[in-house]
C-alpha cells in the first residue's frame, strides 16, 4: 500500500493526538516530532506539533515550527515558555509565574479542531513537573494520546524504557511505540536492545538512524532510510484502519 493512500485509511473521522514522550532530557523528543510533522504534512495530512511548554529557550518550538513550514505561530505551538534552563515548574516559579493543567488541556484541545493529527511533545522524562500539580503523564493521559515513548538506544536503556511504561496505566502502556534513537557508536547493546524489548512483551519498538550531531530534520526527511523509518513508525502508531479502539474509548 502506498503511504499516501494508507493515511487516506488511517486519518478520517480522527482528530487524535500522539504524545512524544521519553525516558530522559536531551534524547531527542524534538527531533523525532519535527520529522513527524514534516513526513505527515508531506503525506498531505493536516497536523500540528505542539510544545505547550518548555524551559531555558525556544528553540525546540521553534524546529517544530520550521518542520510544519511555518504553518502554525510560535506563540500558538509554545504558549508558556521560562527562561532559566531547568525543569518548567521551577523556571516558571521563579518568574513569579504558574501553569496549570486546565489551560494547556484547553489550549491543546482548542488547536486540534483544526487538524486530522496533532503531535504533543513533553518537557524531560514523562514524570518531570510540567506545572503545578501536573506533569507529563497528566497531560498525555487526560488527553487521551497515543503515546511515543523516545529513548537513546545505548547500554542501560531497556530498565529506563520498563520503568517508564510502568508508570503508564495498562491500557495507554499497551498501546505505547517505543523509538530507539541511534547513537554516533554501536555496540553489542544497542544491536539487541530490540530484540530484548520484543522478548519482555514490549510489542511496538522503532528505530530512527543516526544521521549527525546536529542534523536538520528537512535534510533528513529527503534520506530514504529515514522517510522507511516514520512510515514504519506511523504504521505502528496508527495502524490502517487507524480509527480503531485501542483497548479504550476514542481520544477526547
Amino acid at each position: 500500500m502506498a503511504c499516501r493512500d494508507f493515511f487516506r485509511l488511517a486519518m478520517p473521522q480522527m482528530k487524535r493526538a500522539i504524545f512524544v514522550t521519553a525516558t530522559d532530557t536531551g534524547v531527542g523528543k524534538t527531533l523525532l516530532t519535527a520529522l513527524l510533522a514534516g513526513f505527515l504534512q508531506g503525506q498531505g495530512t493536516r497536523v500540528a506539533a505542539l510544545k505547550p511548554i518548555c524551559s531555558g529557550g525556544r528553540d525546540d518550538a521553534r524546529q517544530l515550527r520550521a518542520a510544519l513550514e511555518n504553518a502554525l505561530p510560535l506563540d500558538e505551538i509554545n504558549p508558556w515558555h521560562f527562561r532559566a534552563p531547568i525543569a518548567p515548574l521551577l523556571a516558571a516559579r521563579r518568574e513569579n509565574r504558574q501553569v496549570t493543567l486546565p489551560p494547556v488541556l484547553a489550549h491543546i484541545r482548542a488547536v486540534r479542531q483544526n487538524f486530522d493529527l496533532t503531535l504533543v511533545e513533553g518537557a524531560g522524562g514523562l514524570l518531570s513537573p510540567l506545572g503545578t500539580g501536573f506533569d507529563s503523564r497528566d497531560l498525555l493521559l487526560a488527553l487521551d494520546a497515543i503515546p511515543i515513548l523516545v529513548a537513546p538506544n545505548q547500554l542501560g536503556v531497556v530498565n529506563h524504557i520498563l520503568l517508564t511504561l510502568e508508570a503508564l496505566p495498562a491500557r495507554f502502556r499497551r498501546r505505547t511505540t517505543v523509538v530507539l534513537m541511534a547513537r554516533p557508536r554501536t555496540n553489542s547493546a544497542t544491536a539487541s536492545n530490540a530484540e530484548l524489548l520484543h522478548r519482555l512483551a514490549v510489542r511496538n519498538v522503532c528505530h530512527l538512524p543516526w544521521l549527525g550531531q546536529t542534523p536538520s530534520p528537512l535534510a533528513m526527511l529527503r534520506t530514504p532510510k529515514v522517510r522507511q523509518s516514520l512510515a514504519a513508525l506511523v504504521h505502528s502508531v496508527l495502524p490502517a484502519g487507524g480509527g480503531r479502539d485501542f483497548g479504550g474509548r476514542r481520544g477526547g
